[in-house]
């Protein structure tokens, strides 16, 4: 397998397109980059900002500049000797009228070539949330009636700009009631039911005779409501999408159907262009989106791998909780790196902070969400499955019921629901792996110890109904007896990783708020920071399970950017100095609050949440408008944490007060002063993480990713504020700057280049043996690490907890904050010669190496041996 030595995440949309890249790439050439990795760049819904929501899998989008753009964007990559990776979407397909294969499923229904391409029930009809009310109350509203689509010239029950087509026999049906003729044509000739319509209007007569009887029969609501109830699909509520659903749906957005992508004539339709694009070596490495949510991930890589070819590169994402090993049997490389972000803050938050924050924080809430940050976590879990996903809850009981009752074991529907429900929350990771032909027994230890912990907190009449379900799952006896216990398997694992995502995620990382440094995707702030030694362990596991996965710090998807995650963890060096900086806050900006339901808001954690996300984004110097980020994230976190408000059923005014808030503190210059003299420390003792963080990605085991503009700095918070349009123009590798606040953007960006520069031109040295280097002060001030062996090695060196011990000139330790500190050098490299990469030095290794000697000045340090 050929992998990169460094990625550049590139989100396309939004006005960067295959001619701006293009532009792009000598510059990339320039910071050390071997690998475009390029967003989604299939044909998307019209106006997307992400391309997740594919309406064409064998279309380049040519928004983006189709497949010729594509191909001369890879020429200049490869003439640059570099290469492309794609980010590809298997789990789903929007669930659009502007994607073929579904508009074909809306207009013929279990009839359409494409109606097992989708993961849909078909024992009913086709459901279709996209409603702003019920059918009934939108009729009487007049927004629902029969037209013409104008696109694709088939008749179609219109709401608002969206026609949906009717299928092919109700339309010759209606064409014989207006006196026209016409023959039925069939999904195989005519898969999107347009086809009767062209060919029985020949002449714009034909044309406005059948519109005015469509008016007609638009004025009739009963006529409309019955045409409506002879379709494949109806037409709901979108906020019943959580309650009754047809189809598998992409965590909680019914606009992307999930794929059946495990059958073999799914995989090849759905994958056609992307496997000629590596065939031609157009690309030359594959992401896989969300392989989690698949029916079979294993099945579905070997089939991918098998496709490819064995030196591809592909990488998955895959949320890997803490000390879950990554599945050794996948023949891919890794994943994409959101474990690595959870070593970085064992590296560099503050191990002995205590729980201070915590125990601030948790004095701050009320009653109802005062449990532990466990007791929160399960509770949300159950919040998910009871009201989010209460449908796809339905559909598992069915199912259990069935062999329920097949195997005449007397269990009623409710039980199993409770027991399905109690084992995904007491499961501790995203999702289990089994087959219909395999349990392996690690799965089996994890389903175990899920049943165990959900007896626990079971009803003595629930247990039963527990062990019922967890032999459904793992006895192969019983899966071999029942047809329906493969589909079960199957679902079940299917839905406990979006309870997972969005109940952690999306819901605990919005309430839990005491240290959001650590509420980051794969993290877990439940527990504290590891220290040293659990970042040493990880990166050991990480050589020996996936080398060549990627090592990621910021993406498109993680709660804030990397720079402002690297600040945060400051706030665990000095807990009470912030604390009470909150304590003076809060009556400080006391008259900006107001009441609301009996209550004052914004309530008191809420505000807290707010300092500190002001903290991670409050620029380096001086001061910027932060009014509209802000109020957007606060909005964003108030609907996603869904206690004041939610997405489903939002709170306006609530929001718009804790909006006002926000806006009325940032014009606030009492405020505004406090806050920038409290937050000097912490700004310099971030930036020093953020070089540190950065040093370490770049040559811990794994392969670097940086993400679009972050080698200049990252300090955004969650989307869509990390997505924004990246200034190609003004992107050039700086000469070596003075590090200093002012200078920060160009030091980091220098930095990426010089060490980018020396591991391209010894790969290998940074594919070599991990060695952590012991301190002499047990590693409070620094940490060190050693890759290769004797003959050829690199040693990183970088400051940690750093707060109050940064020098005012610029941005390093204080001499007295190393002073007898030391590394610790095995007799097997003392005597060999070191080159310092940033600064050219030449270190003789003794026994021991002082930190001040391999800092000497510097931020960081990185010291060549050959």
């Amino acid at each position: 397998m050929t992998s990169p030595r460094s990625t550049y995440r590139l989100q396309f949309r939004n006005g960067m397109d295959f001619a701006r890249a293009q532009k792009l790439v000598p510059y990339l050439k320039r910071l050390g980059i071997s690998h475009l990795y390029a967003s989604p760049l299939m044909t998307a819904v019209g106006g997307s900002t992400h391309g997740y929501d594919v309406t064409n899998p064998n279309e380049i989008d040519p928004a983006l500049g189709g497949l010729d753009g594509l191909r001369r964007l890879a020429d200049a990559l490869h003439s640059h000797d570099m290469g492309l990776l794609l980010d590809i979407v298997p789990n789903h397909m929007a669930a659009s009228l502007e994607n073929p294969w579904w508009r074909s499923v809306i207009a013929w229904g279990a009839e359409s070539i494409f109606a097992r391409h989708f993961d849909i029930d078909w024992s009913q009809k086709l459901t279709l949330p996209f409603l702003g009310k019920g059918f009934a109350e939108e009729l009487a509203d007049g927004t629902i009636r029969l037209a013409i689509d104008p696109q694709y010239d088939a008749v179609a029950l219109a709401y608002h700009d969206s026609f949906y087509p009717l299928h092919p026999r109700t339309c010759q049906a209606l064409l014989q009631e207006a006196g026209i003729a016409a023959a039925l044509s069939s999904p195989e000739m005519d898969p999107q039911g347009s086809a009767l319509f062209s060919t029985a209007l020949p002449d714009p007569a034909a044309r406005s005779t059948l519109e005015n009887h469509l008016d007609t029969l638009s004025a009739q609501p009963g006529r409309i409501t019955a045409i409506h109830a002879a379709q494949p699909w109806k037409l709901t509520d979108w906020k019943t999408a959580s309650r009754h659903l047809s189809y598998r749906r992409f965590f909680e957005i019914a606009g992307l159907a999930g794929l059946r992508v495990e059958e073999p004539a799914v995989f090849d339709d759905s994958h056609r262009l992307t496997l000629d694009l590596v065939r031609d070596g157009i690309v030359d490495g594959l992401r896989i989106d969300h392989v989690d949510g698949l029916a079979d991930p294993a099945g579905y890589l070997a089939r991918l791998r098998a496709a490819v070819g064995p030196d591809v590169y592909i990488v998955v994402e895959k949320i890997l909780e803490k000390n879950e090993p990554f599945a050794a049997d996948w023949p891919v490389a890794g994943a994409t790196g959101y474990e690595f972000i959870a070593s970085l803050a064992d590296a560099l938050a503050d191990e002995q902070e205590g729980g201070r924050l915590a125990a601030a924080f948790l004095a701050l809430k009320d009653d109802e969400h005062r449990g532990s940050y466990a007791e929160e976590a399960k509770a949300s879990k159950q919040q998910m499955l009871t009201d989010n996903f209460e449908g796809e809850m339905h559909r598992l009981a069915t199912l259990a019921k069935g062999i329920a009752d097949l195997s005449q074991a007397d269990f009623s529907r409710s039980a199993l629901t409770e027991a399905i429900r109690a084992i995904i929350i007491a499961l501790p990771v995203y999702r289990t792996y089994m087959t219909p032909a395999d349990v392996t027994e690690r799965d089996r230890q994890l389903l175990a110890a899920a049943r165990q912990a959900a007896q626990g907190r079971a009803q003595p009449e629930a247990r039963e109904a527990i062990d019922f379900i967890w032999e459904i799952l793992v006895d192969d006896c019983v899966a071999g007896a029942y047809e329906a216990c493969t589909e079960f398997r199957g679902r079940f694992q299917q839905l406990s990783g979006p309870i997972m995502a969005k109940a952690l995620e999306d819901t605990l990382f919005y309430r839990e708020n005491a240290f959001i440094a650590a509420n980051e995707v794969g993290g877990n702030p439940g527990e504290p920071a590891g220290g040293p030694a659990a970042f040493h362990d990880a990166m050991r596991a990480r050589l020996e399970t996936m080398p060549h996965g990627l090592s990621a710090t910021s993406t498109h998807d993680t709660k804030r950017g990397e720079d402002a995650r690297a600040r945060l963890y400051t706030l665990s060096e000095a807990p009470d100095l912030w604390v009470a900086a909150v304590g003076r806050w809060t009556p400080l900006n006391g008259h900006f609050r107001q009441t609301h339901g009996g209550r004052t808001v914004p309530e008191p954690d809420v505000e807290w949440l707010i300092y500190q996300a002001l903290a991670g984004v409050w620029p380096v110097s001086g001061r910027a408008d932060l009014g509209k980020r802000m109020t957007a994230y606060m909005e964003k976190a108030l609907r996603e944490a869904k206690i004041g408000t939610n997405w489903n059923q939002p709170d306006v005014d609530y929001e718009r007060k804790v909006m006002r808030f926000v806006e009325d503190i940032l014009r606030h210059e009492a405020f505004l002063a406090d806050f920038e003299e409290t937050l000097s420390p912490f700004i310099d003792a971030g930036l020093l993480n953020s070089l540190s963080q950065t040093l370490i990605k770049l040559t811990a085991p794994g392969i670097p990713d940086i993400y679009q503009g972050s080698e200049r700095g990252d300090f955004s918070l969650v989307d869509p504020d990390n997505r924004p349009l990246l200034d190609v123009a003004s992107l050039t590798v700086p000469e070596q700057p003075h590090p200093h606040r002012e200078t920060f953007a160009d030091y980091k960006q220098w930095l990426t280049a010089t060490v980018l520069a020396a591991r391209n031109a010894a790969p290998r040295l940074f594919d070599g043996p991990y060695r952590p280097l012991e301190l002499s002060d047990g590693g409070r001030q620094a940490l060190a690490f050693l890759r290769g062996t004797p003959e050829a090695f690199a040693i990183t060196v970088v400051p940690r907890l750093a707060f109050g011990k940064t020098a005012h000139e610029g941005l390093r330790l204080r001499d007295e904050a190393m002073q007898d500190i030391s590394l610790t050098i095995s007799a097997d490299f003392q005597g060999r010669s070191v080159r310092s990469v940033l600064d050219g030095r030449t270190i003789k290794l003794g026994g021991v190496l002082p930190l001040s000697d391999a800092l000497s000045g510097a931020p960081v340090a990185l010291l060549l041996g050959a």
